[in-house]
């Protein structure tokens, strides 16, 4: 049944509205400070937040380098290598400012947990096709189920309750992002002699970051679990 001409207007007009209130949120949102300290609200497009996307867009291209070396253990890889280890560098960089100049915003709370797992599963999922090892795909299986698994429950199941980092979550990331590093540059071809050598501490440095990764899984819903118990404030 065809709406009456006067209904189609009042729905474009509706529509029409709702985009320019759409454009003037999206517009408000970029006002603020962009990096200087202070109590009034912070931009979307602040410093801290400037530094995470970035971090996102080196993503592609160290992913790009490192395909393009193809396991050959060349220079584009050790380019790869050296942008995967400048974006997980500027993981702290991003976090420091926001906190330490009150710039954190809601774009930039949701963006950095993301920023975060794309790297580090963009480096993991592409080290385990290039290499084919089974070893390796179950790491990185575990992982991403692991981070993505527990970035999820973070923002839909309590998003009203904060539980803090604990030392585990934190030495976690700190052995993913020194395994990776190591796996992506390839010092077997420069030390030949020692190549085993550096292929046994590798495994070791990644086991580590497996081990911390599950325990810190299971002990954030562990604090979870205790938490909630505790009625809301």
């Amino acid at each position: 049944m065809a709406l009456p001409a006067g209904d189609d207007g009042t729905i474009a007009a509706r529509r029409a509205t709702a985009r320019r209130e759409q454009v003037l949120r999206a517009r408000d949102s970029m006002r603020g400070r962009v990096s200087s300290k202070g109590d009034t609200p912070a931009s979307n497009g602040n410093v801290a937040n400037i530094v995470t996307v970035v971090r996102i867009l080196l993503v592609p291209v160290f992913i790009w380098l490192l395909f393009l070396d193809n396991q050959q253990d060349g220079l584009w890889r050790y380019v790869a290598a050296a942008l995967f280890i400048l974006a997980i560098a500027t993981d702290g960089v991003d976090g420091k400012l926001a906190r330490g100049r009150n710039l954190v915003t809601n774009v930039g709370i949701i963006l950095d947990p993301i920023a975060d797992k794309l790297l580090i599963g963009g480096a993991l999922v592409s080290l385990s096709i290039l290499s084919g090892q089974w070893a390796l795909w179950l790491v990185t299986i575990v992982i991403l189920v692991r981070e993505v698994g527990i970035t999820i429950f973070r923002f839909v199941v309590i998003r009203k309750r904060v539980i803090p980092a604990s030392k585990a979550g934190k030495l976690k990331t700190v052995f993913q992002a020194v395994a990776i590093s190591l796996f992506l540059t390839p010092l077997q071809s420069l030390f030949p002699p020692i190549a085993a050598g550096i292929d046994w501490f590798d495994w070791i440095v990644m086991g580590i970051a497996f081990v911390l990764t599950v325990y810190s899984g299971i002990e954030y819903l562990v604090q979870w679990n205790r938490v909630r118990r505790v009625p809301a404030a």
